[in-house]
Protein backbone atom coordinates (compact mmCIF):
# COMPACT_ATOMS: atom_id res chain seq x y z
CA UNK A 1 0.00 0.00 0.00
CA UNK A 2 1.17 3.49 -0.82
CA UNK A 3 1.68 5.94 2.00
CA UNK A 4 -0.13 9.27 2.08
CA UNK A 5 3.23 10.97 1.69
CA UNK A 6 4.06 9.00 -1.49
CA UNK A 7 0.65 9.81 -2.97
CA UNK A 8 1.09 13.49 -2.15
CA UNK A 9 4.58 13.66 -3.69
CA UNK A 10 3.49 11.98 -6.92
CA UNK A 11 0.35 14.10 -7.28
CA UNK A 12 2.45 17.25 -6.95
CA UNK A 13 4.34 16.25 -10.11
CA UNK A 14 1.36 17.33 -12.17
CA UNK A 15 2.70 20.87 -11.81
CA UNK A 16 5.83 22.06 -13.60
CA UNK A 17 7.04 23.86 -10.48
CA UNK A 18 7.29 20.63 -8.52
CA UNK A 19 8.77 18.68 -11.45
CA UNK A 20 11.50 21.30 -11.70
CA UNK A 21 12.16 21.32 -7.97
CA UNK A 22 12.46 17.54 -7.73
CA UNK A 23 13.93 17.05 -11.24
CA UNK A 24 11.59 14.14 -11.99
CA UNK A 25 8.54 13.48 -14.17
CA UNK A 26 5.78 10.89 -14.45
CA UNK A 27 5.13 8.40 -17.26
CA UNK A 28 2.10 6.13 -17.43
CA UNK A 29 1.09 2.99 -19.29
CA UNK A 30 2.98 -0.24 -19.90
CA UNK A 31 4.00 0.54 -23.50
CA UNK A 32 5.29 4.03 -22.74
CA UNK A 33 7.13 2.94 -19.59
CA UNK A 34 8.81 0.00 -21.35
CA UNK A 35 10.11 2.35 -24.07
CA UNK A 36 11.47 4.71 -21.42
CA UNK A 37 13.09 1.82 -19.52
CA UNK A 38 14.93 0.84 -22.71
CA UNK A 39 16.36 4.35 -23.04
CA UNK A 40 19.07 6.13 -21.08
CA UNK A 41 16.57 7.69 -18.70
CA UNK A 42 17.14 7.01 -15.01
CA UNK A 43 14.23 5.28 -13.28
CA UNK A 44 13.44 6.62 -9.82
CA UNK A 45 10.52 4.30 -9.06
CA UNK A 46 7.94 2.10 -10.78
CA UNK A 47 4.48 1.48 -9.35
CA UNK A 48 2.55 -1.28 -11.10
CA UNK A 49 -0.39 -3.63 -10.74
CA UNK A 50 1.50 -6.20 -12.85
CA UNK A 51 5.19 -6.75 -12.16
CA UNK A 52 7.55 -5.91 -15.04
CA UNK A 53 10.09 -8.38 -13.67
CA UNK A 54 12.95 -5.97 -14.16
CA UNK A 55 16.09 -6.45 -12.11
CA UNK A 56 15.68 -3.54 -9.74
CA UNK A 57 14.48 -2.80 -6.25
CA UNK A 58 12.70 0.28 -7.60
CA UNK A 59 9.58 -1.66 -8.59
CA UNK A 60 6.58 -1.75 -6.23
CA UNK A 61 3.45 -3.85 -6.74
CA UNK A 62 0.34 -1.83 -5.88
CA UNK A 63 -3.42 -2.29 -6.09
CA UNK A 64 -5.61 -0.78 -8.80
CA UNK A 65 -7.15 1.43 -6.11
CA UNK A 66 -3.72 2.82 -5.22
CA UNK A 67 -2.90 3.35 -8.89
CA UNK A 68 -6.04 5.45 -9.27
CA UNK A 69 -4.87 7.62 -6.37
CA UNK A 70 -1.63 8.56 -8.14
CA UNK A 71 -2.61 8.38 -11.81
CA UNK A 72 -3.22 11.49 -13.91
CA UNK A 73 -5.32 9.48 -16.39
CA UNK A 74 -9.09 9.10 -16.31
CA UNK A 75 -8.55 5.37 -16.84
CA UNK A 76 -5.18 4.32 -15.35
CA UNK A 77 -3.17 1.87 -17.44
CA UNK A 78 -1.63 -0.64 -15.00
CA UNK A 79 1.57 1.25 -14.24
CA UNK A 80 3.06 4.61 -13.32
CA UNK A 81 6.77 5.37 -13.28
CA UNK A 82 8.83 8.29 -12.03
CA UNK A 83 11.94 9.13 -14.06
CA UNK A 84 14.71 11.68 -13.62
CA UNK A 85 14.50 14.59 -16.05
CA UNK A 86 17.47 14.28 -18.43
CA UNK A 87 19.81 17.10 -19.36
CA UNK A 88 19.47 18.51 -22.86
CA UNK A 89 22.29 18.18 -25.40
CA UNK A 90 23.68 21.01 -27.58
CA UNK A 91 21.59 21.86 -30.64
CA UNK A 92 22.95 20.57 -33.98
CA UNK A 93 22.27 23.17 -36.67
CA UNK A 94 23.79 21.11 -39.47
CA UNK A 95 20.42 19.34 -39.69
CA UNK A 96 16.84 20.54 -39.83
CA UNK A 97 15.48 21.62 -36.42
CA UNK A 98 11.94 22.42 -35.39
CA UNK A 99 11.25 25.44 -33.18
CA UNK A 100 7.99 26.09 -31.34
CA UNK A 101 6.82 29.62 -30.56
CA UNK A 102 4.34 29.33 -27.65
CA UNK A 103 2.66 26.03 -28.50
CA UNK A 104 0.40 25.57 -25.48
CA UNK A 105 -1.60 22.38 -26.00
CA UNK A 106 0.02 19.26 -24.45
CA UNK A 107 -1.45 16.99 -27.12
CA UNK A 108 0.00 19.14 -29.90
CA UNK A 109 3.45 19.17 -28.32
CA UNK A 110 3.37 15.42 -27.73
CA UNK A 111 2.38 14.80 -31.34
CA UNK A 112 5.10 17.15 -32.63
CA UNK A 113 7.71 15.28 -30.58
CA UNK A 114 6.51 12.03 -32.19
CA UNK A 115 6.69 13.68 -35.62
CA UNK A 116 10.28 14.80 -34.99
CA UNK A 117 11.13 11.22 -34.05
CA UNK A 118 9.35 9.86 -37.13
CA UNK A 119 11.02 12.23 -39.59
CA UNK A 120 14.47 12.02 -38.01
CA UNK A 121 14.54 15.53 -36.55
CA UNK A 122 17.03 15.34 -33.68
CA UNK A 123 16.44 18.75 -32.12
CA UNK A 124 13.23 20.42 -30.99
CA UNK A 125 13.66 24.01 -29.77
CA UNK A 126 10.96 25.52 -27.57
CA UNK A 127 10.62 29.05 -26.33
CA UNK A 128 9.81 29.40 -22.66
CA UNK A 129 6.10 29.99 -23.32
CA UNK A 130 5.69 26.53 -24.82
CA UNK A 131 4.06 23.87 -22.64
CA UNK A 132 6.52 21.78 -20.60
CA UNK A 133 7.53 18.60 -22.45
CA UNK A 134 7.46 16.69 -19.15
CA UNK A 135 3.83 17.56 -18.51
CA UNK A 136 2.15 14.14 -17.96
CA UNK A 137 -0.20 14.70 -20.92
CA UNK A 138 2.73 15.52 -23.21
CA UNK A 139 4.71 12.47 -22.09
CA UNK A 140 1.66 10.28 -22.69
CA UNK A 141 1.13 11.71 -26.18
CA UNK A 142 4.75 11.11 -27.23
CA UNK A 143 4.37 7.33 -26.80
CA UNK A 144 8.07 7.05 -25.92
CA UNK A 145 9.42 9.39 -28.59
CA UNK A 146 10.45 11.88 -25.89
CA UNK A 147 13.51 9.67 -25.29
CA UNK A 148 14.71 10.08 -28.89
CA UNK A 149 14.33 13.84 -29.44
CA UNK A 150 16.65 16.43 -27.91
CA UNK A 151 14.43 19.18 -26.47
CA UNK A 152 15.75 22.57 -25.39
CA UNK A 153 13.80 25.41 -23.76
CA UNK A 154 15.52 28.70 -24.58
CA UNK A 155 14.98 32.33 -25.50
CA UNK A 156 14.00 31.59 -29.10
CA UNK A 157 14.33 35.17 -30.35
CA UNK A 158 17.87 35.51 -28.96
CA UNK A 159 18.84 32.09 -30.32
CA UNK A 160 17.67 32.83 -33.86
CA UNK A 161 19.42 36.21 -33.73
CA UNK A 162 22.71 34.48 -32.94
CA UNK A 163 22.69 31.81 -35.66
CA UNK A 164 23.37 32.00 -39.37
CA UNK A 165 21.06 29.41 -40.91
CA UNK A 166 17.83 29.57 -42.93
CA UNK A 167 14.81 30.18 -40.70
CA UNK A 168 11.55 28.92 -42.18
CA UNK A 169 8.21 29.96 -40.75
CA UNK A 170 4.71 28.64 -41.37
CA UNK A 171 2.37 31.45 -42.50
CA UNK A 172 -0.92 31.60 -44.39
CA UNK A 173 0.58 34.10 -46.85
CA UNK A 174 3.91 32.29 -47.32
CA UNK A 175 5.28 30.71 -50.49
CA UNK A 176 3.73 27.42 -51.60
CA UNK A 177 5.84 24.75 -49.89
CA UNK A 178 5.28 22.31 -52.77
CA UNK A 179 6.67 24.65 -55.43
CA UNK A 180 9.15 26.72 -53.44
CA UNK A 181 12.66 25.98 -54.66
CA UNK A 182 14.62 27.36 -51.70
CA UNK A 183 14.03 24.55 -49.19
CA UNK A 184 17.31 23.25 -47.77
CA UNK A 185 18.20 20.17 -45.71
CA UNK A 186 19.22 22.25 -42.71
CA UNK A 187 17.91 25.25 -40.83
CA UNK A 188 15.09 25.97 -38.41
CA UNK A 189 11.39 25.41 -39.06
CA UNK A 190 9.33 27.68 -36.77
CA UNK A 191 5.76 26.73 -35.88
CA UNK A 192 3.57 29.21 -34.03
CA UNK A 193 0.96 29.34 -31.31
CA UNK A 194 -2.37 27.56 -31.91
CA UNK A 195 -4.44 30.76 -31.84
CA UNK A 196 -2.01 33.52 -32.83
CA UNK A 197 0.60 31.86 -35.03
CA UNK A 198 4.20 33.05 -34.99
CA UNK A 199 4.76 36.10 -32.79
CA UNK A 200 5.73 39.43 -34.37
CA UNK A 201 9.21 39.42 -32.83
CA UNK A 202 9.98 35.97 -34.23
CA UNK A 203 8.31 36.75 -37.56
CA UNK A 204 10.80 39.58 -38.07
CA UNK A 205 13.61 37.01 -38.00
CA UNK A 206 12.07 34.56 -40.50
CA UNK A 207 14.09 34.35 -43.72
CA UNK A 208 11.65 32.13 -45.67
CA UNK A 209 7.89 32.27 -45.16
CA UNK A 210 6.23 29.07 -46.39
CA UNK A 211 2.62 27.96 -46.57
CA UNK A 212 0.56 24.82 -47.13
CA UNK A 213 -1.87 25.70 -49.94
CA UNK A 214 -5.59 25.04 -49.59
CA UNK A 215 -7.02 22.79 -52.29
CA UNK A 216 -10.68 22.77 -51.24
CA UNK A 217 -13.13 24.26 -53.74
CA UNK A 218 -14.22 27.04 -51.40
CA UNK A 219 -10.86 27.41 -49.63
CA UNK A 220 -12.81 28.41 -46.55
CA UNK A 221 -10.82 26.53 -43.92
CA UNK A 222 -9.20 29.14 -41.71
CA UNK A 223 -6.10 27.19 -40.68
CA UNK A 224 -4.61 23.80 -39.88
CA UNK A 225 -3.88 22.38 -36.46
CA UNK A 226 -0.22 23.13 -35.63
CA UNK A 227 0.70 19.45 -35.29
CA UNK A 228 -0.99 18.62 -38.60
CA UNK A 229 0.83 21.49 -40.32
CA UNK A 230 4.13 20.35 -38.82
CA UNK A 231 3.63 16.85 -40.22
CA UNK A 232 2.94 18.16 -43.73
CA UNK A 233 5.92 20.51 -43.74
CA UNK A 234 8.36 17.95 -42.34
CA UNK A 235 7.15 15.44 -44.90
CA UNK A 236 7.87 17.89 -47.71
CA UNK A 237 11.31 18.78 -46.36
CA UNK A 238 12.15 15.08 -46.05
CA UNK A 239 10.80 14.33 -49.53
CA UNK A 240 13.18 16.94 -50.96
CA UNK A 241 16.17 15.18 -49.36
CA UNK A 242 15.17 11.93 -51.08
CA UNK A 243 14.55 13.38 -54.54
CA UNK A 244 17.75 15.43 -54.49
CA UNK A 245 20.00 12.35 -54.09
Amino acid sequence: MLSKNQIKLINKLKLKKHRTESNVFVAEGIKTIKELLESNLKLKHLYTTELFNIETDLETLISEADLKRISFLTTPNKALAVFEIPKSNPIDLTQMCVALDDVRDPGNLGTIIRLCDWFGVRDLICNKGTVDCFNPKVVQATMGSITRVNINYIDLEAFINDVNVPVYGAFMDGKNVYTHNALLNSGILVMGNEANGVSNSIEALITEKIAIPRFGALRATESLNVATATSILLSEFKRRTLTEK
